[in-house]
């Protein structure tokens, strides 16, 4: 329970981050691009078509493990993290028009892992 509480704490103190106030990762530290919770569909349909053409995403489709579930935000998520490790996880790479996060947590689960590169 206190991993999750942390976890949303820092989601939320990312959410709140702009590119003017960014705060500088430690390139040593392992980083992640997720789409935030409270992006809209369209947005998320725009963030996997745009990572998509620029990144393999065969990972969402269906019968692969991040296929399920099938939602827009996962897909999104596993999208934009795809073309934010491929593009040198520089954080103007999971900006997404202000619709992605970076997270230090590993956004894995089941058996989709989340790409780290």
């Amino acid at each position: 329970m206190a991993k999750a509480w942390m976890c949303l704490c820092f989601l939320i103190f990312f959410h709140f981050s702009s590119e003017r106030n960014f705060i500088k990762v430690n390139a040593e530290m392992k980083t992640w691009c997720v789409a935030k919770p409270s992006s809209d569909q369209a947005t998320l349909l725009d963030n996997i078509n745009y990572a998509c053409s620029h990144v393999d995403c065969r990972v969402l489709s269906n019968g692969c493990p991040c296929y399920s579930p099938g939602n827009l935000i996962n897909h999104a998520s596993i999208a934009m993290n795809l073309y934010y490790q491929a593009n040198g996880r520089n954080y103007w790479n999971c900006n997404f028009k202000n619709s992605g996060l970076i997270v230090i947590t590993n956004p894995s689960y089941g058996n989709c892992y989340y790409e780290y590169s």
